[in-house]
C-alpha cells in the first residue's frame, strides 16, 4: 500500500501565510497544508466555473479550524470557497482530473 507523509512529499510551495507539501497516491493528489495567516482564498477560484473549485476534495483538519463559503441557495454546496485560519494545519486529497477552465 503506497503511503506518504509531509516529509517525503516530491512537491512544496511555500508562500506568504501558506505552505504545502505534495505527493501523489495512486489516483488522488495528498496535499500537507499549514496556513500561517487569516485567508479568504477566493480570488485563487476566480475563472473557474462559478469561481469556485469544481474538484472534489476529501481531508482532515488536524489544527485549527477550516471554514468554506456556499453559493447561495444550496443546502449542501457542491463547489465551496476556503476561508482559512492563522495555524490551521490540514491534510486532504483529491482525484486526479483535470478540470476544464474557460
Amino acid at each position: 500500500m503506497p503511503k506518504l507523509n509531509k516529509n517525503d512529499a516530491p512537491e512544496s510551495m511555500k508562500l506568504e501565510g501558506y505552505e504545502g507539501h505534495f505527493g501523489e497516491l495512486g489516483d488522488y493528489t495528498v496535499g500537507f497544508e499549514t496556513y500561517t495567516a487569516d485567508a479568504d482564498l477566493a480570488e485563487l477560484f476566480r475563472g473557474l466555473p462559478d469561481d469556485r473549485c469544481q474538484c472534489p476534495h476529501w481531508g482532515v483538519v488536524l489544527k485549527g479550524q477550516l471554514k468554506f463559503g456556499e453559493l447561495a441557495g444550496e443546502a449542501f454546496p457542491t463547489s465551496v470557497q476556503p476561508l482559512t485560519d492563522l495555524g490551521e494545519c490540514i491534510v486532504q486529497a483529491h482525484v486526479d482530473e483535470r478540470v476544464d477552465i474557460p
